[in-house]
This record gives C-alpha cells, sequence and structure tokens, in this order.
C-alpha cells in the first residue's frame, strides 16, 4: 500500500507543478483537467502526511522509553498508546481512499420510486419517501427536478420520477437502490391496525449522451392527454408523452410539462438513464459469474430496509443499522445513515480485496 502511495504523492506534486506551468494556465480546458485530477488526489496526499508525522512521533516516543527518568518513561508510554491509535485509525482511512473510484460517482441521478404491495399505502408512503429524499437533497444543496409523476387521489403516488443534481449525488445515494418495506397504522384503517406495504426504490447514474445512443428509428413515440389525480395536474392537450426503445422494449412515459418536447426531452432523458444501468447490470452479471459476489450489486429486488412508524424505527437488513430515530429521518436527517451504509460497504470491498 505503501509504494502506491508514495506514487500518489509523486502525481500530486507533478500536477501541482503542471498548475504553475503558463502553457497549462494559458489552456483552460487543459487547466481545469489538471485541477480536477488534483483535487481527486488531495484528500489521499493530506491522509497519507498526517499518517507519516504519526509515525515520526512514534519513532520519537519509543526513544524515551529508553530514558532514565520513570516519569517521562510514562509520558512516553501514555503518548504512544494514543499515538498508535491514531496511526491505526489513519492506516484504515488510506486504505479506504485507495479503493477503485466508481466513475459514477460524480453523476447527477435519476430517482424512480414505485408503489409496491399495499394499495393506496403504498403510494402514500412513496410520496413520504419523495419528501424525505427532497428534504436531505435541500440541505445538500443539491436540485431536484420532477421528471415525470401518477398522482393518486389521496396525494399519494404511483409512480414519481425526478432528477437530482448536485455534487456527489450518485456517491451518496447509490445504495438507496431496493425495496423499501413501511409498517404503520394508514390513516384509512379504523380498527388501529397496523399493514405492511412496499415501495422500490431505483437510483440511476444520468447518462450522458455519448455513452448511450439512442437512434430515431429505435424509438416509437406515442402522444396522449395527461391524467392524473385532477384540477392543475391536468393538460387538456395530448402533450403526454410515451417512449418505446425497440430493440429492448424499455418504456417511459412523461407527463409533467405542458410542453410536448419538453415532455419528450424528459422521457429520452430517462431513457438513456434505464438504458445505461440495463448495460451496467448485465456485465455486472456476467462478472459475477466468474468472481466471488460483488459488494453493493443495487439489486433492487432485495428487501432493504424497514421504516416502523409505531416503533419509531428503521431498520437497513443489508447492514445491521438499526436506529430510532425514524421521524427525523423522514424529516431528511438522512446523512447519518447514509454514511454508517457507504462504511459498511466500503469495508466488505477491502475485505473481498484481501481475500478474507
Amino acid at each position: 500500500m505503501y509504494e502506491k502511495l508514495q506514487e500518489v504523492v509523486q502525481r500530486f506534486e507533478d500536477l501541482s507543478n503542471q498548475l504553475l506551468d503558463p502553457a497549462v494556465q494559458g489552456d483552460r480546458k487543459r487547466y481545469a483537467q489538471v485541477a480536477k485530477e488534483r483535487a481527486g488526489l488531495e484528500a489521499v496526499v493530506t491522509t497519507f502526511q498526517k499518517f507519516r508525522e504519526v509515525m515520526r512521533q512514534i519513532e520519537d516516543s519509543e526513544l524515551l522509553l529508553g530514558d532514565s527518568d520513570p516519569e517521562i518513561r510514562d509520558l512516553a508510554h501514555q503518548e504512544l498508546l494514543a499515538l498508535r491509535q491514531r496511526r491505526d485509525e489513519l492506516d484504515g482511512q488510506l486504505e479506504v481512499l485507495l479503493l477503485p473510484k466508481d466513475p459514477r460517482d460524480e453523476k447527477n441521478i435519476i430517482v424512480e420510486i414505485r408503489a409496491g404491495t399495499g394499495g393506496e399505502e403504498a403510494a402514500l408512503f412513496a410520496a413520504n419517501l419523495f419528501r424525505m429524499y427532497t428534504r436531505f437533497a435541500e440541505t445538500e444543496g443539491w436540485k431536484v427536478e420532477i421528471l415525470s409523476a401518477n398522482e393518486t387521489e389521496l396525494g399519494g403516488y404511483k409512480e414519481i420520477v425526478a432528477m437530482i443534481s448536485g455534487k456527489q449525488v450518485f456517491s451518496r445515494l447509490k445504495f438507496e437502490s431496493g425495496v423499501h418495506r413501511v409498517q404503520r397504522v394508514p390513516e384509512t384503517e379504523a380498527q388501529g391496525r397496523i399493514h405492511t406495504s412496499a415501495v422500490t426504490v431505483a437510483i440511476l447514474p444520468e447518462a450522458e449522451d455519448v455513452e448511450v445512443e439512442v437512434r430515431e428509428e429505435d424509438l416509437k413515440i406515442d402522444t396522449y392527454r395527461s391524467s392524473g389525480a385532477g384540477g392543475q395536474h391536468v393538460n387538456v392537450t395530448d402533450s403526454a408523452i410515451r417512449i418505446t426503445h425497440i430493440p429492448t422494449g424499455v418504456v417511459v412515459t412523461c407527463q409533467d410539462e405542458r410542453s410536448q418536447f419538453k415532455n419528450k426531452a424528459k422521457a429520452l432523458k430517462i431513457l438513456r438513464a434505464k438504458l445505461l444501468e440495463a448495460e451496467r447490470e448485465a456485465q455486472e452479471k456476467e462478472e459475477r459469474e466468474t468472481r466471488r459476489s460483488q459488494v453493493g450489486s443495487g439489486d433492487r429486488s432485495e428487501r432493504i430496509r424497514t421504516y416502523n412508524f409505531p416503533q419509531n424505527r428503521l431498520t437497513d437488513h443489508r447492514v445491521g443499522l438499526t436506529v430510532y430515530q425514524l421521524d427525523r429521518i423522514m424529516e431528511g436527517e438522512l446523512g447519518d445513515v447514509l454514511n454508517q451504509v457507504r462504511a459498511w460497504f466500503q469495508a466488505e470491498e477491502l475485505k473481498a480485496g484481501r481475500g478474507e
């Protein structure tokens, strides 16, 4: 690992020198590329510098263990305990920082939330989840744009699709894909019985045009009149769009905008993300057949989490996490849960890398 770290430090220094080169400074595109690569290495270099400083302090303290003064020896011993603990912490951080980067981490996402088993109660919970992600996005400074929504009479969603744009969006939310189960007493339940419903969440990295080729001749495009819960959500023109990708059979719809052109643009954005995700899943399936089960497949068919409202409890079944702050989490305080889930997946990646 330390040879790799020395290489990273050397590359960081080379990039720093390039930023001072007038030829690079005069080329805006080149300068931006160099600056971006350097920024990506900075956390590794800074942590490694801290690690080396701690190692130097450990050497100094070990020398003091042979001092003739017993008080100095005792102080050195106490200091060594703290320094060795800090060394181990930094060593763990460096292992994580050197994990292969997911090239999708910087991407914006398309999030699809669909009501599953549970009828109207599932649709209402889909709306709750969308609100939770929206609130969290606000705290992160991200932008949320609804691409398509199928609303129910009681204000739930049979399906809602949205774009979330900002810094490190996919990196933060990529482990949210899966089945989210809710246990609570529905508002429509007269006898106070707890019902169990399910909602499916899909997190799709936004696809760039160059990543997915969508040919016009491969598309079947239908227009129709928007439908919805009523009121302002219903259009009186045939502006809603349904696009079928003939080679794969993937179908997407968009009826959020009054403009047919805008709905088509949004639908194509969703389609590209779906096709990119299908391609990635096919590649992962092939890889899983030739090596041990891959960490973090993001399989949307598996139940990942339970939201138990009577107990104010959230349980993530993948990582064994239980938190009794569901009310706050549903208000968008999701960061701590996301951090613990990501830390678990990173630990699994490290185990896989060591062959454990």
